[in-house]
């Protein structure tokens, strides 16, 4: 009789530690179709940077389009639409990264001739008073041509070094979309 019941709490034990505890689906990876980041100056043109991939990886090339330049000196407000367009109607996925802020942050790096003079900072934060990226600051403080990528990324180390301050070379955790904008400062 021992030998059956610590047979059989063994394996209620076992079964027990094997369930997956992880109940909550709310932060399943969604599907990201839509990038927009649109920026605005008073007296300037907006600037809107697009990427759209309706298919999702594979199949169709994704496009990406700018629209507007920066004029050089003018701060622009920056604010990112994240959608997924392949179900009707589409999914405000940036309602979802805001509601998870402690888990997100976006990343903003500069190459090209505008590297060092293209400068993005943060503009809403999290709970925990670290970035997240949906609405930003922007300013070109010379005139050229650069790249301008755009980093989702999902549960990164917001406390490591360089991080809070856009560096993405530390934060770890997962990318949920990347994309790459031609940009211009004239």
């Amino acid at each position: 009789m021992k030998k059956f019941l610590f047979l059989s709490f063994t394996f209620l034990f076992l079964t027990l530690v094997s369930c997956d505890k992880d109940h909550d689906h709310d932060n399943e990876e969604e599907l990201i179709t839509t990038l927009v980041y649109t920026l605005a100056s008073p007296g300037s043109e907006p600037v809107v940077m697009t990427f759209k991939d309706l298919d999702g990886e594979g199949g169709n090339d994704p496009i990406v389009s700018t629209v507007g330049n920066f004029k050089v000196n003018q701060t622009y407000t920056g604010v990112l639409s994240v959608l997924n367009e392949s179900v009707t109607p589409a999914e405000n996925i940036a309602t979802e990264i805001q509601n998870e802020a402690l888990e997100h942050q976006f990343f903003f790096e500069v190459s090209g001739g505008l590297a060092g003079k293209f400068n993005v900072t943060y503009e809403d934060k999290d709970s925990n008073n670290n970035p997240l990226g949906i609405v930003t600051r922007v300013t070109a403080t010379q005139a050229g041509t650069g790249k301008l990528k755009v980093t989702l990324r999902h549960e990164p180390n917001k406390s490591a070094s360089g991080v809070s301050g856009g560096n993405i070379s530390n934060a770890g955790g997962e990318t949920d979309i990347e994309v790459t904008f031609d940009v211009e400062a004239k």
